[in-house]
């Protein structure tokens, strides 16, 4: 499993040429959490969200995956997190392709179960019979995944999340945004925590 490779409180990010915004901003989530689109985990009223935009091949979003969990872990039922697909294809030319791997799996509710076997495999990504493989352990039926990867099944619900990403200030991964403002701090988990439990 990686670990975070970020120090201080700059966030390091896999910059996307599509998202440029001044790095100063902290902009508004302009598209609503809702139970109908997104993942999510954890309690639906819970008093703290954190959403992630995030690439599954970009290194930084590898070395978040732990940090959120570890908040995650700490805050309990206090906390929903989201995931939102923002593959930066110029970078990471297997992002999309592992995005939609995870909707797929989505489409047989084992979202998370995919999401995180993506990024505790990210050396795997280009080896698509090993994103299977992985799916099969998992108990999941791979000849769908296989075939909805194949007809892009989940694409245009991909390019929603990351159109709505650009519209929200996005411009680069991981990007954080607690309670619908963007975080711009370190994503190492002791950094988020004392950030969350520092609002009211």
């Amino acid at each position: 499993m990686p670990t975070s490779k970020s120090t201080g409180k700059t966030v390091k990010k896999s910059r996307s040429p599509e998202a440029e915004i001044g790095a100063d901003e902290s902009p508004r989530l302009t598209v609503p959490v809702t139970s109908e689109h997104d993942h999510i985990q954890g309690s639906f009223n819970a008093p703290l969200t954190l959403v992630e935009y995030g690439d599954y091949q970009c290194p930084f979003c590898g070395a978040a995956y732990p940090e959120v969990k570890k908040v995650q872990q700490k805050l309990g039922s206090r906390l929903r997190f989201i995931f939102r697909n923002f593959p930066i294809t110029s970078l990471h030319e297997f992002a999309e392709r592992a995005a939609e791997a995870a909707e797929a799996a989505s489409a047989q509710g084992r979202f998370w179960e995919m999401h995180d076997f993506l990024y505790e495999h990210q050396d795997l990504l280009g080896d698509e019979e090993e994103i299977l493989a992985g799916a099969a352990k998992l108990s999941m039926n791979t000849q769908r995944i296989a075939e909805e990867i194949a007809q892009h099944t989940y694409l245009n619900r991909i390019k929603e999340d990351f159109s709505g990403g650009v519209r929200s200030g996005v411009n680069g991964t991981p990007t954080f945004y607690v309670n619908g403002t963007r975080y711009n701090g370190s994503p190492e988990a002791d950094e988020l925590l004392k950030f969350l439990t520092s609002i009211k």
